[in-house]
Order: C-alpha cells, then structure tokens, then sequence
C-alpha cells in the first residue's frame, strides 16, 4: 500500500482515548459462533399441568410439603454476527421460557440444576462424544424472581408484606463452551434469539426474558470464529447491513422466525 493511500485511510481526528475504565470489572466471556452448535430433536415432554389453574394448585400443593419452592434457569449466550444471542425454549408456538425447571425437594441447587438442564437440552445417548450428564458449566447467578402467592405474579424482589414467598425463581448464566450437542423435544423449539429482539420487548417476552439485556450488561464480550479466533469484542458492532432476527435452531423448520404473536407464558411470570 501506497504513503498516500495510507494516509488517505487514516482519520484526521483521531480519537481521545480515556484513561481506563474496567474496575471491579467482571470477567470477560468468550461467546462462540451459532455455527459451533450441533441441534437435534428428542422425545416429546408433555406439560405436567393442562392449565394455569392446575400449576398453580400443584405449587400450592408443593408448599404445603416442602416449602417454598426452588426454581432454576440458564440463559444460554452464543453469538451470530457478533451478536449475543439468548438460546430459548419456545412451547406449542405460544409462549417462551429459559432452558431450566423446579427443583426436587432433595436436589442440591447446582445438582439439581444440572439434572433439569439435561432434560430439557442434553442428547438422548450421549450423541456429543465426550460429554457426560451434568456437563454444564454454571456461572453467576443473575437474578431471582420471587412469587408472593399462588399467583402467576413473580417479582424481583420480596414485597414489603410478604415473609413466605411461595416460589423463587433464580437465573444462572450458563457459559457455553466451543463446542455442545443439543436436542430439544419434539413438542418444543429451541430458539436463538438477539438481545435485540429481547430489550424493552416486555410485550411479547414479559419482563423477566425482556429484562435478560440489562442483566448481561455488566459483561464484556470476546467473539470467537470457528476457527478460535477473537474477531470482535465489546464495545463493537457487526457487519454493515446485518439485523438481528431470532433464529428456529431446533423442532422447527429452521431458519429465521417472525416472533410478532407469540409471548412468554403469562407474561413472563408464570
């Protein structure tokens, strides 16, 4: 390249560069390519509960036995165009929810966790060679939501009035690694949605997943390439011209998805 073109490619005004801005900064994540990602399908996981009303009543039936009820969830990050991208759970093309469940009343929190993670995602027969039951690697807890009552209302934090709250509800940050196998239940797609789609979307994701933005926000992001490579990181931008869409990975027909009629079961609080 030529002095002059070089100097053509160069800005006049530079940019100030501030002095460091990363204290109590935590760790920076490394977000690998949708690409990485192997998707099947399993058997169907039929709901436990035909109704609101009769999920509700179990949970009313599971506190009267053992208390307060113990419910985790992953948010699953990867990325698309250097884009973080939420994998989720989307039933009977109605409603979302996070890859997670109830805990057993005996299961240990992160044990257990694992246990309900593999249900949801893990291959029949162990289809990714190498890989064992419980192989999730779970990060920060991000957030609990907490349920006052036998109602599909859930909260981030415990109202004033309340001092036995009937549920509550954690979310985990579950680092991904280079490489995993997943399968989803046939009755069931596994999506890959942008945080894009997800911020201030209160009205078709509810506020738990609309709120999953500002939770990760406190991250900073490496974007690997499939052939291990940090290509981009926070702060940055994807290729010109690329939108964000939700992406069907999993029990669909594949490919990417108009979201506009579907929403999170009861609003994202159920």
């Amino acid at each position: 390249m030529s002095t002059v073109t070089a100097t053509a490619l160069q800005s006049e005004n530079p940019p100030i560069i501030p002095l460091p801005f990363n204290a109590n900064q935590p760790q920076t994540i490394k977000l690998y390519p949708l690409s990485n990602y192997t998707f099947g399908v399993k058997e169907t996981q039929p709901e436990e509960d035909p109704s609101v009303i009769a999920r509700l009543k179990r949970l009313e039936e599971h506190y009267n036995a053992h208390g307060m009820r113990r419910t985790c969830e992953g948010i699953l990050v990867c990325h698309e165009h250097n884009h973080p991208h939420i994998l989720m759970l989307q039933i009977a093309n109605a409603f979302f929810k996070l890859p997670g469940d109830y805990l057993r009343p005996e299961d240990d929190e992160v044990d257990g966790f694992k246990a309900r993670l593999d249900e949801r995602l893990a291959p029949v027969g162990r289809i990714g060679e190498g890989e064992e039951a419980g192989d999730w690697h779970v990060g920060d807890c991000l957030a609990q939501w907490w349920r006052p009552n036998f109602e599909t209302f859930m909260y981030p934090f415990i109202p004033a009035h309340v001092t036995r709250p009937k549920e509550c509800k954690k979310l985990y940050f579950i680092e991904l690694p280079k490489s995993k196998v997943l399968s989803v239940p046939k009755n069931m797609k596994l999506l890959a949605v942008p945080l894009f789609e997800l911020y201030d979307n209160t009205a078709r994701y509810g506020p738990q997943l609309s709120a999953i933005p500002h939770l990760l926000s406190k991250y900073n992001f490496e974007f690997v390439n499939e052939n291990d490579e940090v290509v981009a990181a926070t702060p940055g931008v994807g290729p010109d011209g690329y939108v964000p869409k939700t992406k069907v990975l999993a029990g669909g027909s594949g490919g990417d998805e108009d979201m506009n009629d579907a929403k999170e079961e009861e609003n994202g609080t159920a």
